[in-house]
């Protein structure tokens, strides 16, 4: 499967913290046959095997429990939170959501050819107030985005074809 990562595109959610200094943006993208809805696309992506496990981590250590009936709620629409997340901002093809500490956001994308998937990381004031994103962060960093690669594909086979 192909999946790429791409400039985080102009007038997404996202855009404006990937022109803010010192944030950290990531977007990536796969190609897809037929237009998949947003909320087809967040239900595979928080449905899948990899991410059930990630929402049990989250239950377990952050005590922050979830549910697929949750999922359901926000990708219609009637839900604001799920696990550790509220909803930041919405349109009708993308969902911005930002986690309770406000230090990351998860960003899914539904355009008529693609899904993506990208992410904000919010800096912190470091050693004389410059803008920082810390060592735990940076050390993640080549994880995370195997991580996000890994994401994107699994919400695919789950069914946001």
């Amino acid at each position: 499967m192909q999946i790429d990562e791409i400039t985080t595109p102009d007038g997404s959610l996202i855009a404006d913290y990937a022109r803010r200094v010192g944030y950290y943006t990531d977007c990536f993208e796969t190609p897809v046959a037929a237009p998949v809805s947003l909320p087809d696309f967040i239900t595979a992506f928080y449905t899948q095997p990899l991410f059930r496990a990630e929402r049990v981590v989250l239950r377990l250590l952050a005590r922050a429990p979830s549910s697929d009936a949750e999922v359901a709620a926000l990708a219609s629409g009637r839900g604001e939170t799920f696990a550790v997340w509220r909803v930041e901002a919405r349109r009708d093809d993308q969902i911005l959501l930002a986690e309770r500490s406000g230090r990351t956001m998860s960003w899914l994308q539904a355009t008529p050819d693609a899904l993506r998937f990208g992410s904000v990381v919010v800096p912190v004031p470091g050693r004389g107030g410059a803008p920082t994103l810390g060592p735990v962060f940076q050390s993640l960093m080549g994880a995370h985005k195997v991580y996000s690669r890994a994401l994107l594909s699994g919400a695919v086979r789950r069914g946001a074809r």
